[in-house]
């Protein structure tokens, strides 16, 4: 059941009544490969009533639903190429609000998740009810294999627990500066940034907008941070086409990485891959699969969906498809193509 209403979602089901009729319509050869048992006297499979598909889905227990689709993705995960620092595994956290799921009771379910900058979503986690995504930080990576990969953050991570936890983890960061850590902003914000030489330039030209981004790095061992060498600056000039508006925004950030480990062009294309990871999950969560829209509120079923979609997207994306609306739609033309992709026929 529970391989069925994957490959549902692969095809773009968005609600369980979607999927209870992605079912329904499934012939006989692909029930057989989702394991649905033989009637003895009638040789067919047959397929359960809707409710009962929203019965068993609720049942699931979503942590174990979590650390499965986790396993499943890493062992079907091509290995890195030995030798090449930019395929250095590079994982983004970001939280997620699930909307629809708010009710005039509860609050709308918040999920942290752990996400490979290439798409593919590592673990999830949901955040406890009235609380903040900080304390679920840890528990989200220990499953996780860390060693020697870049972890990227906003700035509601950039906390002193969680660079010790890293960096006694053999990971690094690259954690964004911000107000909220006043003392650690200060001073990142008052280093000499005009004296200190350019380190790596990018223009671009895409969504009717120029875009020019502006990197320096600077080596600082003093910053009152766990295991911070360098601290960043990056400056983003933004002119909207259209109108000629042009905007100007200064992001500073700190990492573990030194001067040895990282070139500042490899630096800018980790900074520039977390916020690509945030606008391609957020986007292809609410345009391709509407998941704001969704209205499965009950239980444990909103963090399970989401849990689905993760992985649709993160199949699709390890497969190479890098417009994932185009690939539900083509995995929604035949039955047996959401099995394909799955590795299951």
């Amino acid at each position: 059941m529970l391989c069925a209403a994957v490959a549902a979602v692969l095809t773009g089901a968005r609600s369980l009544v979607a999927i209870s009729e992605w079912i329904m319509d499934a012939p006989q050869q692909v029930l057989d490969v989702l394991g649905f048992g033989l009637d003895p006297f009638t040789g067919l499979r047959p397929v359960p009533h809707a409710a009962t598909v929203r019965r068993l889905l609720h049942r699931v227990d979503a942590d174990a639903l979590d650390a499965a689709i986790s396993a499943y993705l890493q062992a079907r995960a091509a290995p890195l190429p030995e030798g090449n620092r930019l395929a250095r595994r590079v994982i983004a956290v970001d939280g997620k609000v699930i909307r629809g799921s708010r009710t005039r009771t509860a609050a709308a379910i918040q999920l942290l998740a752990a996400m490979e900058h290439h798409g593919v979503v590592l673990a999830q986690r949901q955040v406890a009810s009235k609380s903040n995504e900080i304390p679920s930080f840890q528990p989200l990576l220990e499953p996780l294999d860390v060693q020697n990969a870049v972890l990227t953050t906003d700035a509601l991570h950039t906390q002193h627990g969680h660079g010790s936890y890293l960096t006694s983890r053999g990971a690094h960061y690259i954690a964004v500066v911000k107000k909220n850590h006043p003392g650690l902003y200060s001073q990142v914000k008052k280093l000499p940034w005009k004296d200190i030489r350019l380190g790596h330039r990018t223009r671009d030209h895409a969504h009717h907008r120029d875009e020019i981004r502006r990197i320096k790095v600077a080596a600082f061992s003093h910053l009152n941070y766990p295991g911070a060498r360098q601290a960043i600056q990056v400056v983003r000039w933004r002119r909207e086409m259209s109108t000629g508006k042009l905007t100007i925004e200064r992001v500073y950030l700190i990492t573990s990485l030194s001067v040895f480990d990282a070139t500042c062009a490899e630096l800018a294309t980790w900074i520039r891959g977390h916020w690509g990871i945030e606008n391609l999950l957020h986007h292809v969560r609410d345009r391709t699969f509407r998941e704001d829209d969704s209205k499965v509120r009950t239980g444990t079923l909103p963090r399970a969906m989401a849990s689905r979609r993760n992985l649709a997207i993160s199949v699709f994306r390890q497969d190479g498809q890098t417009n994932i609306a185009a690939a539900v739609r083509h995995a929604g033309r035949d039955h047996h193509r959401p099995l394909q992709a799955l590795g299951l026929a």
